[in-house]
């Protein structure tokens, strides 16, 4: 189910979860990845045969609305060369979109209706939201216009830049770009680290309840 987060108080050994210098890339990477497999062996499968997803209602008009994001819904932050990035990532049993806005939101949604959103309410899940933003902008020139906005296929990863001049894409094989085999690979890996911080915060969420 969709919920939202709560605050992640700062504690020493939030810090060293959350600050790479205390935790490797490796280890992020690792991390994220269980956990994106974790939450989607819960959602379960939804997966329809081929290279086609069955996507929930409410994924559909949340994954749209980012997708048409405009300048003029912005205020400080309308002149931004990218206003938004979608990293999805095509699993077998769902498509895994991590949304990240120019004003700090973050999300994580799934095809099948799951999800995780309020994380860049934070501290934590905004600095790091506007970190992925604000890498995105030197990765443009490896995307071309995007006007269909399929999802990836199975095994695949594809980012969409929402860019005040429209949609660009770029995609890729998962494993390419999680071996540094890709030039967005460093791109991919910021946007893990996003999830960890996504996770983290959610985990800090249900412990307090």
């Amino acid at each position: 189910m969709i919920g939202r987060t709560k605050a992640l108080r700062p504690t020493a050994k939030n810090r060293r979860a959350l600050c790479p210098s205390f935790c490797s890339m490796e280890v992020i990477m690792k991390k994220a990845l269980l956990i994106m497999a974790s939450i989607l062996s819960m959602v379960g499968s939804v997966f329809a045969g081929g290279n086609e997803y069955k996507t929930a209602e409410i994924y559909d008009s949340m994954r749209n609305q980012v997708l048409n994001l405009k300048s003029d819904q912005f205020d400080e932050f309308s002149k931004n060369s990218v206003l938004c990035v979608l990293m999805e990532t095509g699993y077998p049993e769902a498509v895994a979109t991590l949304v990240s806005v120019a004003d700090g939101a973050a999300s994580i949604y799934f095809s099948n209706g799951g999800g995780i959103i309020g994380a860049g309410e934070h501290p934590q899940g905004k600095e790091y939201s506007l970190k992925l933003v604000e890498s995105a902008k030197d990765y443009l020139k490896f995307a071309k216009p995007d006007k269909m906005h399929l999802l990836p296929k199975p095994g695949n990863t594809k980012f969409y830049f929402v860019t005040p001049k429209g949609v660009l894409a770029a995609e890729a094989k998962e494993d390419d770009l999680g071996n540094n085999k890709h030039k967005l690979s460093p791109l991919f890996h910021k946007a893990h680290e996003l999830i960890y911080v996504i996770q983290l915060i959610e985990k800090e969420k249900k412990a307090e309840q």
